[in-house]
């Protein structure tokens, strides 16, 4: 009991072991594969309603209600007691474009051209890329380079803006959207299953370690049919 009275409740006490961050992928219903046919309805609809699902904390009048808006290209540093209440920067849904959801509320999934969402898992305390913006890039994983032959990113050039970092926690944090980073999959080859990895690339990022398929990278399946 003594122990525990040690411990803060918003802070680890130990964060040298920390691993640089994994990623993760929304919509995610079944597994890392992603499969439907354009014509029928039933077979994407599931992805558009858990997008939609994902998206409502970023709303744009929700972020501008709850959040305020930051200096974009550098970290928002808060001082303070570590027990006050921390500001989260806005992250709005209309950043991702195309892939907000706004103008097409289907995503791309009934024209055959997928978006998908990536986030970073968040780690207390960390900044990442040491000063330079974290950016995402997609390819095939394993098989021919020109099954996926256009990806679009969202917001800008698709990185993660140093301005959400570093994280303080989620006692302190309690409005605080993960940024995410959205990939637009216009040209995928159809009725074929297309393996496809997604990276990050920074100073300090980790993305080839073969034992661990989410740290840095997220390897998932394309499977569209007409």
């Amino acid at each position: 009991y003594v122990m525990l009275l040690t411990l803060s409740p918003y802070t680890p006490t130990y964060r040298d072991r920390v691993s640089p961050p994994g990623v993760m992928i929304r919509p995610y219903l079944n597994g890392f594969t992603i499969a439907f046919n354009v014509s029928q309805r039933s077979t994407w609809q599931p992805y558009v309603d858990s997008m939609h699902h994902f998206l409502a904390a970023y709303d744009d009048k929700v972020q501008e209600e709850k959040n305020i808006e930051c200096v974009s290209g550098q970290y928002f540093i808060q001082g303070g007691n570590e027990s006050e209440e921390k500001k989260a920067c806005q992250f709005k849904r209309s950043l991702l474009q195309n892939c907000s959801g706004i103008e097409d509320p289907t995503f791309g999934y009934s024209k055959g051209q997928p978006c998908i969402l990536l986030k970073m898992n968040r780690i207390i305390g960390y900044r990442p890329g040491a000063g330079v913006p974290v950016s995402v890039n997609c390819k095939v994983q394993k098989g021919n380079e020109s099954d996926l032959r256009s990806v679009d990113f969202y917001p800008g050039n698709g990185t993660f803006d140093l301005m959400y970092y570093p994280y303080p926690g989620k006692f302190t944090h309690v409005n605080y959207t993960s940024p995410l980073v959205a990939m637009h999959f216009t040209d995928v080859k159809r009725n074929y299953s297309v393996p496809i990895q997604c990276s990050l690339n920074g100073k300090g990022i980790i993305n080839d370690l073969n034992s661990d398929r989410f740290l840095g990278r997220i390897i998932f399946t394309l499977s569209i049919g007409k």
